[in-house]
């Protein structure tokens, strides 16, 4: 890579790359031991590397305002900064932990996957770094693994306490197929995509961060919800059990409802991928986004407003927010073909109600 020459004097030995994501369904599961459903997108990211002979890490990212700017420290000496550099310093400091022996490196980081849109840019930066080091270091580590690394450092380093999905759909998942994975015990399987669907992603261009705020306040509220019902996470139970929710406080009641409801919905989601009831997927997009706006309240009005055009567009079956909230995007769940041309309407629409501009950006624009 030029770039990574004009910058650190030399080749890098290693270029890696993992993928963003869009989850179809199953939202704030994956940290209560339940299933998600998602799919890798087109934008990636990118890590070039070349080992030092010393232990100092030098770090550079492509992305950033004015250009790239060298960031550097020790390894074993990682220490937050509220900046992009913590993903680095949080692979680094959570193989060291795990007895990885590394020595130091350059690396520069290049991105397609938006940051703040609800696809997963920190988890495509984590796994990028993660695959470049396995390769550079001969790392004993495989994709599971891998993912679970890249999650730990964004939890301890970060501060993010973010479940595996993200990681898992980085490392695991592709294109072509929705990953269907058991986030308690990591088993996945890869589900088709049928032909006649197109995946269509619209971001709301409002922006959300996941290390501070809500999300980490959700997931507080759902250990809560868990403990105070004698459960290790809420998806020991299942929906035969929602009137054991009475028990709960508000809104813990609520938040446990929308796990133990999105839980079912994600088999409900697999099935009619599968029958190629797209109908029946619609649906359950749409209920999904009602759970995720009143139940465990992550939505916001320019989001609600996104799924309300896409619910008007005949070519779609059914939308939802995608990510932890707060912000971020859309999925519609579209016929195959129509996928752009629904996605400039609502974008339009949404930009005649708002003011404000949504990007289309699944699928790419040619």
């Amino acid at each position: 890579m030029t770039a990574f020459a004009s910058i650190f004097g030399r080749a890098p030995t290693v270029v890696a790359h993992a993928p963003g994501r869009v989850n179809l369904i199953g939202e704030h599961t994956d940290y209560n031991g339940g299933l998600v459903l998602p799919v890798a997108i087109p934008q990636r990211t990118s890590a070039a590397l070349a080992p030092r002979d010393d232990d100092r890490v030098r770090a550079a990212s492509a992305d950033v305002p004015g250009g790239p700017t060298v960031h550097e420290y020790r390894l074993g000496d990682e220490r937050p900064t509220a900046g992009w550099l913590d993903y680095v310093q949080g692979v680094t400091r959570t193989l060291g932990a795990d007895g990885h022996r590394l020595r130091g490196f350059d690396v520069l980081i290049e991105s397609e996957v938006p940051v703040g849109a609800g696809l997963s840019s920190s988890a495509a930066l984590e796994v990028a770094v993660l695959r470049a080091l396995r390769t550079a270091f001969a790392l004993d580590l495989d994709d599971v693994a891998l993912a679970l690394a890249g999650q730990r450092a964004e939890a301890d380093l970060v501060g993010a306490r973010v479940g595996v999905m993200d990681q898992m759909a980085a490392s695991v998942g592709d294109e072509r197929h929705a990953l269907l994975v058991d986030t308690r015990s990591l088993a996945s399987r890869r589900i088709a995509l049928p032909c006649e669907l197109e995946l269509v992603v619209v971001d709301s261009g409002v922006t959300h961060g996941h290390a501070r705020g809500e999300y980490n306040v959700r997931r507080a509220e759902s250990e809560d919800a868990a403990r105070r019902l004698g459960l290790e996470v809420l998806c020991d139970l299942g929906t035969t059990d929602l009137a054991r929710l009475a028990a709960l406080p508000p809104p813990l009641d609520r938040r446990a409802r929308h796990v133990l409801t999105e839980n079912a919905r994600v088999l409900a989601a697999v099935a009619a991928l599968e029958a190629r009831d797209f109908a029946r997927l619609g649906e359950l997009l749409l209920a999904s986004h009602a759970s995720l706006r009143d139940d465990y309240e992550v939505s916001i009005p320019e989001l609600d407003l996104l799924v309300e055009l896409a619910r008007m567009e005949p070519d779609a079956w059914g939308a939802r927010l995608t990510g932890g909230g707060f912000g971020g995007s859309i999925v519609i769940a579209a016929r195959a073909g129509a996928g752009r041309s629904v996605g400039a309407r609502v974008a339009s629409g949404y930009r005649e109600r708002t003011g404000r501009t949504a990007v289309v950006r699944v699928p790419q624009a040619r």
